[in-house]
């Protein structure tokens, strides 16, 4: 399984700093690689409520629930969120409440599965907290039924 999320030669620690106080290397490391982001969500317009769906974005790898194309996402899929210290504070709500992106924005600390934590990189999948083996593309479903296959908070 190939991990392309590098994580060598980064500051010790690096992940208790301020999301402003990272270099661009230590935000892309930040990713745990679940894949949940990758999911479409909908979002109530009266309450603003979002729900995840087991819905996978066109782009998303499953077996290594990356984004197959990740450098040229916007391209593809022009709504993709592009997390950055400075967007996060506006799409947090948008994310899953296990992301470190938004665990961090929020003051809280990493999961022991995450892989900064861990040392493992295959630890997130071994927790059960990746999307991998569980998701349905969003070509076979029409946007219409999207709501039939909405899943509980992640």
């Amino acid at each position: 399984m190939k991990h392309d999320i590098p994580r060598d030669g980064l500051r010790p620690g690096f992940w208790n700093r301020p999301l402003t106080a990272l270099t661009p290397r230590e935000w892309e490391a930040l990713c745990d690689g679940c894949g949940k982001c990758c999911l479409n969500k909908l979002e109530d317009a009266d309450t603003g409520e979002v729900f995840f769906t087991r819905i996978s974005c066109r782009l998303l790898d499953t077996e290594t629930c990356r984004c197959g194309q990740y450098e040229e996402r916007k391209r593809f899929v022009p709504e993709c969120v592009v997390l950055s210290p400075k967007t996060i504070a506006k799409v947090a709500y948008w994310m899953p409440s296990t992301c470190a992106y938004r665990l961090r924005h929020e003051g809280k600390p990493l999961y022991d599965w995450h892989p900064l934590i861990s040392g493992d990189p295959e630890s997130v999948q071994k927790a059960g907290e990746s999307v991998r083996g569980w998701t349905l593309p969003e070509f076979e479903i029409p946007e219409e039924d999207w709501e039939d296959h909405i899943i509980e908070d992640l």
